[in-house]
C-alpha cells in the first residue's frame, strides 16, 4: 500500500471544506457577487507537518514567496493544478508556518476574495464592503455570531497595502481583501 503524502491528506478534506465554505458564503450574501478566490489557506500546529509540506512542495505546485509576515514564514505556492471550490477557481496555497497559536482544526482554514477596492485601510475597505454588499452591514456591526476581525497583514518586502476582513463561525473563515495575491507579491520586488 502507498502511504499518502501530507498534501494528498489534505486533498481528503477538499469536499468536506467546499461545503462549509459554500455555505457560509450564502450566509454572508457574497454568492451571487463575482468575488475571485486568489488562495486558499491550510493551518498547521507541527513544524514538523509544514516542512513536510513544504519538502513535498514539488508534487503539488512551486513555492513563488517565502515572506516574514508577523514573525514567522508563510509561504506562497502556484498550485501545479488548481483547486475548484464551487464556481471559485483557486491557483495559490498559502502555508504560514506554526506560530505560538494553536488551532482547534489542523487543514483547510480559509479563503480569500479579492474585492477590487483601493482601500489602503480597513476602515475605508469595510465601508465600500457594506455599500456593494449590504448583507455585510450587520456582520460587520457585530450584530450577528459571525467573528469579525480587521487586519492589515505586511510581509517584510511588500509595499502595497493589503487590508483584510475575515469573517469567522464555526471553524470557517472567509477573508476578503483590496489586491490579488499575485499583485501582492509582485509588490515585493518594487523599489
Amino acid at each position: 500500500m502507498v502511504s499518502k503524502t501530507p498534501f494528498s491528506l489534505l486533498l481528503d478534506s477538499w469536499p468536506t471544506f467546499c461545503a462549509n465554505i459554500d455555505a457560509f458564503m450564502e450566509e454572508l450574501g457574497l454568492t451571487s457577487h463575482s468575488l475571485i478566490c486568489d488562495h486558499v489557506a491550510i493551518r498547521v500546529n507541527q513544524l514538523s507537518l509544514a516542512n513536510q509540506l513544504k519538502t513535498h512542495v514539488h508534487e503539488y505546485g512551486k513555492i513563488i514567496s517565502e515572506n516574514m509576515i508577523n514573525g514567522r514564514p508563510i509561504l506562497i505556492i502556484k498550485l501545479n493544478q488548481s483547486l475548484q471550490l464551487n464556481h471559485l477557481i483557486i491557483d495559490y496555497l498559502e502555508l504560514p508556518f506554526p506560530s505560538h497559536k494553536r488551532y482547534p482544526i489542523e487543514g483547510w482554514e480559509h479563503i480569500e476574495l479579492v474585492f477590487p477596492s483601493h482601500a489602503k485601510d480597513c476602515q475605508t475597505l469595510s465601508h465600500e464592503l457594506q455599500q456593494a454588499i449590504p448583507t455585510l452591514a450587520p456582520v460587520i456591526a457585530n450584530q450577528t455570531a459571525i467573528q469579525v476581525k480587521m487586519s492589515s497583514p505586511k510581509g517584510e518586502k511588500e509595499r502595497l497595502a493589503n487590508p483584510t476582513i475575515a469573517f469567522k463561525k464555526n471553524n470557517v473563515c472567509i477573508k476578503i481583501h483590496p489586491h490579488h495575491i499575485h499583485t501582492i507579491i509582485s509588490s515585493e520586488s518594487e523599489a
